[in-house]
């Protein structure tokens, strides 16, 4: 084959569209030079039946921290799956407000650009060499690391993901998974609720909130939610909170007081951080556990342990990851939280969707505290 200079660019993008590897093109462009005439260039082209090494699709990509708008929409390779992976093209994306914290570098991306999202559902799409119990076709979905759910598809290590049953939708098994799970853990493992408690669930009609309420009402709890508005307090009531408190106007610790007959709450689930911390200290009782999972306004100031004495307090500050470190932990977490999905335990409210190349825009809403509920992002064209 032989190619006049302005044919080159024409020649590789044939390859990206055939989807083949560049290595597929061999002795690359020798030049001849004829006496008056204009340079030539010929190219050996070899075009290999084998699948590409590589291919391109979209993703959301952050190269500064910053602001939303520091979310890019690109082009970005993607490889074949090796061992003990499976290559996943992504239905819908959950947002969570983790994603926010790793593009301002509250918590550190391990590369700089990169990928962000730690919540999606697929299907598989490729399996890697050997690999069994994952095939093609499989409905699937995953929280967590690897982070890099933001992208039309997605390589991801075979024994992070989780089997969807057929009974949900992709879109609820994306919003679910990773606010399931940590509502799961926070109160079935990090504080056991039982009947008889009583708890205080800050932003109540958040995505974490939403389900903390309706699981934390199913056992048998006394649920006291804190919202924004009237309607965000309509939503929670109806998610199995007892007693709503508007913080804008109301003073919780009063409100809290006031509900509990002066004795306080035995946890505060308080993923709001440095707005609430010293509130949902005060509103414990005596050997309460104020649970702070997130921190959406901001980290908390410095608390001296000596804080704790008086009431012979508990604070934690888990993180999911640590309880699902294990596969068996990782099914076990999945496998309830669908469960109370399919049973109606767990009403799962995907309220706002944004195509994924308007990543941006959703997370400005949901820090705004502009959304309630699950936002989803839909991959173009999915």
């Amino acid at each position: 084959m032989r190619l006049i200079e302005p044919q080159i660019p024409q020649l590789m993008s044939l390859t990206r569209k055939l989807k083949l590897s560049t290595t597929c093109i061999n002795n690359l462009f020798s030049i001849n030079q004829n006496k008056g005439r204009k340079f030539r260039y010929t190219a050996s082209l070899s075009i290999s039946s084998s699948a590409a090494e590589t291919d391109m699709v979209k993703a959301i990509r952050v190269h500064e921290l910053g602001g939303h708008e520091v979310l890019k929409w690109e082009d970005v390779p993607i490889g074949e799956p090796k061992d003990g992976e499976v290559r996943v093209k992504n239905k819908a994306i959950g947002l969570n407000f983790i994603d926010i914290y790793y593009r301002k570098g509250v918590y550190k991306a391990a590369t700089m650009p990169f990928t962000p999202g730690m919540e999606a559902a697929g299907v598989v799409v490729a399996v890697g060499p050997g690999l069994t119990g994952r095939k093609v076709g499989d409905l699937v979905a995953y929280a967590g690391n690897p982070m890099g759910s933001y992208a039309e598809e997605q390589i991801l290590p075979a024994d992070r993901v989780v089997p969807v049953p057929s009974s949900i939708d992709p879109a609820v098994a994306a919003s679910v998974m990773l606010k399931g799970m940590t509502a799961q853990f926070l109160v079935r493992r990090c504080f056991k609720v039982e009947p008889g408690h009583t708890i205080l669930v800050h932003a109540a009609a958040g995505g974490v909130g939403s389900l903390l309420c309706q699981w934390a009402n199913a056992l048998g709890a006394t649920v006291i939610g804190t919202v924004s508005t009237t309607e965000k307090a309509a939503q929670a009531r109806d998610d199995g909170c007892h007693h709503t408190i508007l913080y804008k106007e109301e003073d919780v610790v009063t409100r809290v007081k006031e509900i509990t007959s002066g004795k306080g709450v035995e946890v505060v689930y308080d993923s709001v951080g440095k707005d609430t911390f010293e509130g949902s200290l005060a509103c414990l009782k005596t050997r309460g556990y104020l649970v702070s999972f997130g921190q959406s306004s901001g980290s908390p100031d410095p608390l001296p342990l000596s804080a704790l004495a008086p009431k012979s307090l508990f604070l934690t500050r888990p993180s999911l990851f640590n309880y699902t470190i294990t596969r068996d932990e990782l099914l076990e977490a999945a496998g309830e939280v669908f469960a109370n999905v399919a049973s109606g335990v767990l009403k799962v409210r995907v309220n706002h969707t944004y195509p994924l190349s308007e990543a941006a825009q959703a997370q400005a809403d949901l820090e705004n505290r502009k959304t309630s509920g699950s936002v989803v992002l839909i991959p173009d064209g999915a």
